[in-house]
């Protein structure tokens, strides 16, 4: 058996066990797959973390840094009460509408708000209507930008609240000093960031599983 197999089996296993899907989940995979986007989405097992970490925090307010189909805003919506909010933030606007619809389906349309446009124009205008701070915050866009995306964070948190920062393995380039590929410089920015913030304390983890060799940082934002 390959190593990528029993990846896939033990991802299967847990899932199955620990963090099953259900209509609406399902009707999200579908409905982006049949409208072409990208399957780079979290894996249902990486959905339950994001779930459990947001109930962990007892998060009322989310901000999310890119939709895709809404796979993952759905988890972390259902971790919300009735009156939280989570604002999203997607790049396309096709892959906004398709999130909007898994999103409505889901009967989460009151609690998460997609906003469309760059994260980088979007997150200014955010600030401005000086929100209630977020208690996490994944990021989950394009890397290039994940070091600045930690900066707004940062700016739009509180003492106590979390950011999860999605895919920062980079298939173990992350660990390339000299590289210049722009995922890998974005990463590396936000890890530095993570490792020499004083408002910060984090680590990461490397993982392994259907999306192949990954991982993901977690940083507490401290007083």
């Amino acid at each position: 058996m390959s190593g990528s197999q029993l990846w896939d089996d033990v991802d299967d296993y847990f899932i199955n066990r620990l963090s099953p899907d259900d209509e609406a989940l399902r009707a999200a995979l579908r409905e982006s797959a049949a409208a072409g986007l990208p399957q780079i989405g979290v894996t249902a097992a990486q959905g339950k973390l994001l779930h459990l970490l947001a109930r962990l925090q007892g998060a009322r307010n989310i901000l999310e840094i890119g939709t895709l189909g809404g796979y993952s805003t759905i988890w972390l919506a259902r971790a919300l009460p009735e009156d939280g909010r989570l604002v999203s933030l997607e790049y396309d606007a096709k892959h906004a509408e398709v999130a909007n619809r898994n999103i409505a389906r889901a009967g989460l349309e009151r609690i998460a708000q997609v906003r469309v446009g760059p994260a980088l124009e979007s997150l200014p205008k955010l600030a401005d209507e000086n929100p209630a701070p977020f208690d996490l915050v994944f990021i989950d866009a394009d890397k290039v930008n994940n070091g600045r995306y930690v900066e707004w964070a940062l700016r739009l948190t509180r003492a106590g609240s979390l950011i999860v920062v999605d895919n920062v393995v980079r298939g173990g380039r992350v660990a390339d000093a000299d590289s210049t590929e722009p995922d890998v410089v974005g990463t590396r920015a936000a890890i530095e960031l993570i490792a020499t913030h004083p408002r910060l304390s984090g680590t990461a983890i490397q993982t392994v599983g259907s999306k192949g060799y990954d991982g993901f940082a977690l940083a507490h934002v401290l007083g």
